[in-house]
């Protein structure tokens, strides 16, 4: 019996928000905002005195063995007037569905982003925060993207999702949207690093999109919340997007785009790093190319070059498979037919669930034996 067409989504429930309290918000939130202590100092600091408020507790000279005059000063200073608003804040954001907060010393703050240079202090989460514990790529590229390239990122991204790859972007218009999209309409589903406060949605073309990854996936912001599009956090948040991944595709970027930034941040954290090839006369290709050319960009034409690339499916590797038997292979074959057909169709008609499926399509694709078309659809390649 040949499959017929019959599509079915799914949606997520997001856990429960974890607690922090409020006087230890506070002290996150107090070194966060100390005039002339960045990222780096305060790093620096929390190595040394583990906890912001140990570092508060410090004596003046204590500090001076760590930091400038100025700095030591600013941090025995009084807590900001505002602090206290603040902080009600952001305890009453926490008690929206779906919202959290991790703290740098979290046990969930995401290992990853751990081993970055300059972590985030804190991150702010609405959505399924259990993503960031999950193997992911990210998939970036230009925000005036071609009709084709949004085409290929969504097709990328859904197949690397189906594979269970989580997708991680960053929410802007083009490429960046359309590997959102194609992340939800897999298992692995999708993180959007967003340069504004985790409250706003920016830009607002994007809102629906932004809502849906809120329900389904996850969205992820370093910065407080009300911060508004500020041009030089998305640059800065790049490297986020960049460390929570394995590794950084890049499906369309002329040549000095700021995809490219991702790039090279991921290179410079020892990440895998893939580039889509494209026309030689196309604007929107000269950062591909160049990428590969001169950054060693793996060029990859399908989601079946990263998946083998990253040995996802090699035996004993994370993500592998059982191998598929002949009568297995037979029955999907026969299954699709002449004519293609949905993954969900072919569950159906298979007697097996639709996520249990994706992993042995994917494996008849590296073998050959099938194309994936757009929209999530099959066909058999016959010889």
């Amino acid at each position: 019996m040949q499959a017929t067409d019959n599509p079915s989504q799914t949606s997520t429930t997001p856990p429960a928000t974890a607690a922090i309290t409020a006087p230890a918000l506070a002290d996150w939130l107090r070194l966060e905002r100390t005039d002339g202590v960045g990222l780096l100092t305060a790093h620096r600091l929390l190595e040394h005195f583990h906890t912001p408020a140990a570092i508060f507790a410090a004596s003046h000279a204590q500090l001076l063995a760590l930091v400038k005059r100025d700095q030591a000063d600013a941090l025995l200073r009084l807590a900001a007037a505002d602090l206290a608003a603040q902080v009600e804040v952001v305890m009453t954001w926490l008690q929206l569905q779906g919202n959290r907060l991790l703290t740098l010393d979290h046990p969930d703050y995401p290992q990853a982003l751990r081993e970055i240079a300059a972590p985030p202090l804190m991150l702010y989460l609405k959505g399924r925060t259990e993503l960031l514990a999950r193997p992911s790529l990210a998939v970036v590229g230009a925000r005036n993207a071609s009709t084709q390239g949004m085409l290929n990122a969504a097709r990328m991204a859904q197949a690397l999702s189906e594979a269970g790859l989580t997708i991680v972007s960053g929410l802007a218009l083009g490429i960046d949207a359309a590997a959102h999209a194609g992340g939800l309409n897999g298992s692995g589903s999708t993180i959007a690093v967003v340069g504004t406060g985790a409250d706003r949605i920016y830009p607002s073309r994007n809102g629906k999109l932004a809502r849906q990854i809120a329900e389904e996936g996850c969205i992820v912001s370093e910065y407080a919340l009300g911060t508004p599009p500020l041009r030089d956090n998305f640059p800065r948040r790049n490297r986020v997007i960049s460390g929570l991944a394995r590794g950084v595709l890049v499906v369309e970027a002329a040549a000095k785009s700021g995809s490219l930034i991702t790039a090279r941040l991921a290179a410079a954290q020892g990440k895998d790093l893939y580039a889509m090839p494209g026309s030689i006369h196309a604007t929107l290709a000269k950062g591909c190319h160049a990428l590969i050319r001169e950054e060693g960009a793996r060029l990859v034409e399908t989601a079946a070059d990263i998946l083998t690339d990253m040995r996802w499916l090699a035996p004993g590797a994370a993500g592998a498979r059982p191998p598929l038997d002949d009568s297995f292979v037979d029955r999907v074959l026969d299954a699709i037919g002449d004519n293609p057909a949905r993954a969900e169709s072919l569950a159906a008609c298979l007697g097996q669930s639709a996520a249990e499926l994706q992993g042995q399509l994917l494996a008849l694709e590296l073998a050959g034996l099938i194309e994936r078309l757009p929209g999530g659809v099959f066909q058999r390649l016959r010889a």
